[in-house]
């Protein structure tokens, strides 16, 4: 058992030596073209003849191309002793380094420095099928061995380094590491690798390797930056990894990593020594190489905004916004000077300063007993921000309006004068303010509820966003109905609108679907439809309320006397139709009662109540009655009947017979007569009796038979009949009464003196209970 097992090991170990030796070297694999890789323009130039950078020599690719600061006097002098191995010069086709430019593809450097482990010319310029495994003939490098620590031998070593002198404490540059190594399963194994190497001139101390990934992830090489190789290995840095070049674009690598930066802290003044090394691992096939940008090897001063990112030469500030802008050095050994639009800004003496207008902003930084300051200049350039705000816009769809006009809404997303829109269906478009913009805003077949970004800018860097939210409603149709569209006047009615969720009433507030009025005249109502997100209907709903004319009725009030009857007259009108209180239908009615009669009177549509009153009519009275020589006039008045004067006529035997003349002749004296006065036509009567009483005014008591006595006798008929006879003093000489109504004269049974007596006597008219009295004087003349 135990030779069996060293056996086994007496014939792996030869195995993993000869493969770590690559002593069995790899086939090499053939490349395929296709219409990409035989495109014009596909790959990048490298030493291309029509750059004049292809000619220069690699100090001049250094100072004028790699470093930042270019011909630079102050910087130029501070790099020093450039050297690149194998040392061929720029005229030979076949050397490892040169210059590369990016010509028309998308690689992600302009142009630069490449380093490679073969012949630099061969790794772009046009499509080569065979793999790039050139051997330069040069061996390892013990600094790069040291650095990325391989498990194979290193083979093919370039190697450039220079001196320099930095004026900031910090130095960096981009680069990008590419290799054939890329192929199947050798990133598993084949560990190319890059380092870039700085420590101080004279130093015994080991270089510094700033070519390593951030967070201590290692070095740059194949087998530490890949993907997961099926079947054969995991991904280790995947993140760092550019991709496959598997069509031959842009280099003839088979794969990149993503650009990478390269950055170390040094001591400003103090001369550094730099050397980038590359170099194949465990043969001399597969090459390799790193681009350098151009450019961003910075040995001098850099400016940073307030995250530590580099600014560029130029950056655009709008609306006067405070830019807090730092030099990369912050030592407090140097001395430190800003200047605007070149001239010193006074007391800005520290690594930083606040921006806060447009203009070129520069720093000088000092190291003592050097005369050129490192500087670094940023140009900020204004303006101002349109007012913008977010907006919602809303389209009453018809059927011949569907899509939205988006032009109408722009005076109020921006009241900015001459701002610029540009309308974007993704958000992702309006970040990045790309031409993915709407082009006919006129004319826009949105969505309901759609959100649209808008870009609104000054025309030039100043922009801001809104959001336009697209509301899309059908537009209403608005209908009104009304419970009558006739009525009287004061009537209520009832109007009830559809179409809408809300709705704009001409006539009433609110925005109700019911209103309720009371009318008087005829009146038009109009309401639009409102639908729920706004949109108005195109033309308003009426109806028209016809108010009726009010009727009327000549019913009035009415007097009558008793016995009479009276015609009430509810009056005419178009298609009136009656109902008495009395049950009558007929326009007209005769009532012989006292009363309140009714009428309701209809048209239609409408019904009102007329009510009369018929009333007692008042009798008339006599109010004075003048009789003499058998001669009686009669004063009387009239009642107002309705409010209108009447006509009398009179009679003096009790109704009998009547005259228009209140005067009656041949009256006999001494006689009741009954007076009766009346309304003509009517049976109002207002009666009286009258005695036509006839008194001498002298008394001759001689019994000769004339004017003997004062005679009474026909008054005893009458009721409360009194009287009496009275001397000049006023003392009662004689009393009247039923039984003693003539006086003769005397006093006592003795006869008077010749004298004026007075008399006074009354009486009460059995039937109407008139009260008369009579006073007068009598002359009494007695013969001797």
């Amino acid at each position: 058992m135990k030779r069996h097992l060293l056996l086994f090991f007496l014939f792996i170990i030869p195995l993993n030596f000869f493969y770590s030796q690559n002593v069995f070297p790899r086939k090499p694999q053939k490349e395929q073209k296709s219409a990409l890789t035989m495109k014009a323009g596909a790959f990048i130039d490298i030493n291309a003849p029509s750059y004049n950078e292809s000619n220069y020599t690699i100090t001049q690719l250094v100072k004028d191309v790699l470093i930042s600061s270019g011909t630079n006097s102050c910087v130029t002098p501070n790099v020093s002793n450039v050297q690149v191995s194998p040392n061929l010069p720029a005229s030979n086709a076949n050397r490892s380094w040169g210059y590369f430019n990016k010509a028309t593809t998308a690689f992600p450097f302009k142009d630069g420095i490449i380093l490679s482990t073969g012949y630099a010319n061969r790794g772009g310029n046009s499509f080569i099928s065979s793999t790039l495994s050139d051997n330069i003939g040069t061996g390892s490098d013990p600094d790069l061995v040291a650095a990325t620590n391989p498990t194979q031998t290193l083979n093919n070593a370039v190697i450039l380094e220079f001196d320099f002198v930095p004026t900031s404490s910090q130095v960096k540059f981009n680069y990008l590491f590419a290799s054939e190594e890329y192929t199947g399963s050798f990133p598993c194994s084949f560990s190319d690798a890059f380092a870039l190497l700085l420590k101080p001139v004279g130093s015994t101390a080991p270089y510094v390797n700033m070519a390593v990934l951030p967070s201590g992830a290692g070095p740059v090489s194949v087998t530490n930056i890949h993907p997961a190789i099926a079947g054969s290995c995991g991904a280790v840095n995947e993140t760092y990894f550019g991709g496959y070049n598997t069509s031959n674009i842009e280099t003839n690598f088979n794969g990149r990593t993503i650009p990478l930066t390269a950055t170390a802290t040094v001591v400003p003044g103090q001369a550094y020594h730099f050397k980038m090394v590359l170099a194949d691992a465990g043969d001399t096939a597969y090459d390799s190489a790193v681009f350098l940008e151009g450019g961003s090897f910075n040995i001098g001063v850099e400016l940073l905004d307030p995250s530590g990112a580099t600014l560029p030469e130029e950056i655009n500030v709008c609306d006067n916004v405070p830019q807090v802008i730092t030099a990369s050095v912050n030592d407090p050994n140097l001395a430190y000077q800003w200047y605007f639009n070149g001239n010193p800004v006074a007391g800005a003496t520290t690594s930083t300063i606040t921006a806060v207008q447009p203009g070129v902003y520069t720093i000088e930084v000092s190291v003592p007993g050097n005369p050129c300051p490192g500087k670094a200049t940023i140009k900020i350039n204004g303006g101002t921000t349109p007012v913008a705000n977010d907006a919602t816009l809303l389209l009453c769809t018809t059927p011949d309006i569907t899509t939205f006009d988006l032009s109408t809404i722009l005076p109020t997303i921006s009241t900015t004068p001459g701002a610029v829109f540009r309308i974007y269906v993704n958000q992702a478009d309006a970040i990045a303010q790309n031409n993915n913009y709407i082009t006919n805003i006129l004319n826009y077949n949105g969505t309901d509820g759609q959100i649209l970004y808008v870009v609104v800018s000054n025309g030039g860097f100043c922009s801001k966003t809104v959001q336009l939210k697209l509301l899309k409603e059908t537009t209403p149709t608005a209908s009104l109905v009304a419970t009558k569209l006739k009525i009287c006047p004061g009537e209520t009615v009832g109007l009830t609108a559809t179409g809408g969720t809300t709705y704009e009433w001409s006539n009433f507030q609110g925005t109700g679907n019911t209103q309720s009025v009371t009318l008087y005249n005829t009146t038009t109502f109009t309401v639009y439809a409102i639908g729920a997100k706004g949109c108005r209907s195109l033309n308003p709903a009426t109806v028209t309320i016809e108010v009726i004319p009010e009727m009327t009725s000549p019913l009035m009030d009415v007097e009558m006397c008793m016995g009479d009857r009276v015609v009430l007259d509810a009056g005419a009108g178009p298609n009136y139709t009656y109902l008495w209180s009395t049950g009558a239908t007929t326009q007209t009615i005769n009532v012989d009662q006292l009363g309140i009669y009714t009428v309701a009177v209809n048209n239609g549509y409408c019904t009102r109540t007329f009510t009369s009153h018929v009333m007692a009519a008042a009798s008339p009275f006599i109010s004075g009655l003048d009789y003499g020589n058998n001669t009686l006039t009669i004063t009387a008045v009239g009642p107002m009947i309705n409010n209108m004067p009447t006509t009398l006529e009179y009679s003096a035997d009790g109704g009998i017979s009547w005259q228009a003349s209140n005067v009656f002749t041949n009256l006999q004296n001494n006689t009741n007569y009954n007076i009766q006065v009346r309304t003509v036509g009517t049976h109002c009567v207002g009666a009286l009796d009258f005695f036509t009483l006839q008194i001498s005014n002298i008394i001759t008591p001689n019994q000769d038979g004339i004017n003997d006595v004062l005679d009474l006798s026909a008054l005893g008929n009458f009721k409360n009949f009194t009287g009496s006879v009275y001397d000049r003093y006023g003392s009662e000489i004689f009393r009247f009464s039923k039984q003693n109504p003539v006086w003769n004269g005397t006093v006592g049974g003795k006869r008077l003196p010749t004298a004026t007596y007075w008399y006074k006597f009354n009486y009460e008219y059995p039937k109407s209970k008139a009260q008369m009295n009579w006073s007068g004087w009598i002359m009494l003349k007695n013969r001797e």
